[in-house]
């Protein structure tokens, strides 16, 4: 495969996605196929006014928060436009946009949001898939049609004054200034806190970052500076555009959209420290008709995430994100490339991913559940991905995710468990299914492990499909609890065998399957619901180099 060919953007984005008022016809982006419909940039009026226009200053010293609100509060009450920055440094408090208004930063125009808590006060959202309340965003939109932001400036959301941080995530230097510009440590003096209040919130029981101690909004109230905001939230809006922006510095996730229909995201930037807890690039949660394409994600937590609520509450809501288009992104660093989960109650799918790079990330393609979600991930096409010098796997199936990202997790055990008959519990609304996935024209060079698929004994990862794909790693793919799987002119060069191990899978077919020739061990195969494994064509295999468990020899075929 030429790595030239992997970058390459598809033929179908044809035309620049404008904000302008243009028609759809020559400013949106066409049918990307049977499932997505061509999509229709926002209708903005062409009006414009500054910011500056309204008393602000962009200084780096000036609050403009009054200056914004009052130049969104001019354009709404005359049907909408563009409210532009100026080059400057905009220092301001949260931003609400309304219909039919873009929020344009011009070229070197910055806008930072103040580290003064007390302007985010407490609202009811969602976050991590669950109803909560969190400090308002810097910048949020709910309920509305018809905006955007887009320009060549940069959002800063001061994301270091809100986050706590551990010891080992900073140098010794990075560490003194950090407990010497305030704060509070934890008992051990290993982990820094930027208030008492937050310590409280992360010290009384949350389910990851959403509070289960907290049951009031007086509760709520006394850890509010725990209750981070994602740093752009929009909620329930329809034709959005996100163009050429660089996010930066988030306080929690950089950005969310969620119940949203036809989102168009191109060439931004979102940036943030690799210590920076859930600095997710941007979570795409229970939304409809999403194209992303030419943007680049430096983060500390998942690059691109699809996500669909959380247990009973994403099961309640039932609204699956589907029809997803990515094409030409790179991640660099984070947890993960491209990510479905941990929370997808509501289903996902409908999903095309094409022409990505990932670099440094803990895994690139990963797909994470568990017990207790429910949910349907289902009709995923994945092609042309490069990566390298990924942590853990270039591609993971994980229903067995336990809330850590995919190092903490082998640092801990939890993905190097043995290959064992787990009993199967009862299927029910509550267990998760990954089934019907395409994946073909993967390059990975260097990873800890090839690949990983987990199923659960009572779900299995189900109709997969992987071709054409090139992997160099320490050591060999894993399959556990998985049906259906095609591995078709795949390629796994690890440094260690087995190049292949298998546990408890059914109806697994390898055919021009390749590794290394005399490795004392190339396949394994264990467990005791093994049925019809066929190796066909493959090099580097044979029966004196695989090692059956016992029962498996009849349902293991070496052609």
């Amino acid at each position: 495969m030429n790595l030239p060919c992997v970058m390459a953007c598809t033929a179908v984005l044809l035309s620049a996605v404008s904000c302008t008022g243009s028609s759809a016809s020559d400013s949106g982006i066409g049918a990307l196929s049977s499932w997505m419909p061509a999509l229709s940039a926002p209708a903005i009026p062409s009006r414009t006014v500054s910011v500056a226009d309204f008393g602000g200053r962009g200084d780096g010293h000036t609050l403009n928060t009054d200056a914004f609100t009052a130049a969104i509060a001019s354009l709404s009450e005359q049907g909408g436009g563009r409210v532009t920055v100026p080059a400057g440094v905009w220092y301001t408090g949260p931003i609400v946009l309304k219909d039919r208004i873009e929020l344009h930063l011009e070229r070197n125009a910055v806008v930072v949001f103040s580290d003064d808590k007390s302007l985010y006060p407490l609202v009811e959202t969602t976050f991590e898939g669950l109803d909560t309340y969190r400090c308002q965003s810097p910048i949020s939109a709910r309920g509305v049609k018809d905006i955007a932001i887009t320009g060549e400036g940069v959002i800063d959301g001061n994301g270091d004054a809100w986050r706590a941080v551990k010891r080992d995530k900073l140098t010794d230097r990075e560490w003194t200034a950090k407990v010497r510009s305030g704060g509070v440590l934890s008992d051990d003096g290993r982990t820094w806190y930027p208030s008492e209040s937050y310590r409280f919130g992360a010290t009384t029981g949350a389910d990851q970052n959403v509070s289960t101690w907290a049951k009031t909004r007086e509760d709520f109230e006394r850890m509010r500076d725990f209750l981070r905001p994602v740093m752009v939230s929009i909620h329930h809006c329809e034709n959005v555009l996100l163009e050429g922006v660089t996010f930066q510095n988030s306080p929690c996730w950089n950005i969310h959209p969620a119940m949203c229909t036809n989102l168009i995201v191109r060439d931004i930037t979102v940036r943030c420290p690799d210590y920076a807890q859930n600095s997710d690039g941007i979570d795409i949660e229970s939304c409809r008709n999403v194209v992303l394409t030419g943007s680049r994600f430096d983060v500390g937590d998942d690059g691109i995430c699809i996500k669909s609520g959380k247990d009973q509450a994403g099961r309640d809501r039932g609204i699956p994100c589907e029809n997803i288009y990515v094409d030409n992104c790179a991640v660099f660093h984070g947890h993960g490339g491209f990510v479905v989960g941990s929370e997808m109650s509501g289903g996902v799918r409908n999903v095309l991913v094409s022409n990505c790079v990932f670099s440094g990330t803990d895994v690139g393609l990963r797909f994470k559940s568990t017990r207790g979600r429910g949910g349907v991930v289902e009709h995923i096409r994945i092609e042309n991905i490069a990566m390298n010098n990924i942590v853990q796997e270039p591609l993971l199936f994980d229903l067995f995710y336990g809330g850590k990202s995919a190092s903490e997790a082998h640092a801990e055990g939890a993905s190097t468990a043995a290959s064992t008959d787990l009993p199967a519990l009862p299927v029910d609304e509550t267990t998760p299914a990954f089934r019907d996935i395409h994946i073909e024209n993967v390059w990975c060079r260097g990873a800890r492990r090839a690949m990983f698929f987990n199923g659960l004994p009572e779900m299995n990862v189900e109709r997969v499909t992987v071709a054409d794909t090139h992997i160099y790693a320490q050591t060999g793919a894993q399959i556990n609890e998985s049906t259906d799987v095609e591995l078709r002119n795949v390629e796994i060069v690890p440094e260690e065998g087995p190049a292949l191990q298998l546990n408890n899978v059914k109806n697994l077919t390898a055919e021009s399957f390749t590794c290394p020739a005399g490795l004392p061990t190339a396949l394994t195969v264990t467990g005791s619901r093994n049925r019809a494994v066929t190796l066909r064509a493959a090099e580097g295999i044979t029966a004196s180099n695989s090692l059956l468990s016992d029962g498996s020899e009849t349902e293991v075929t070496i052609e």
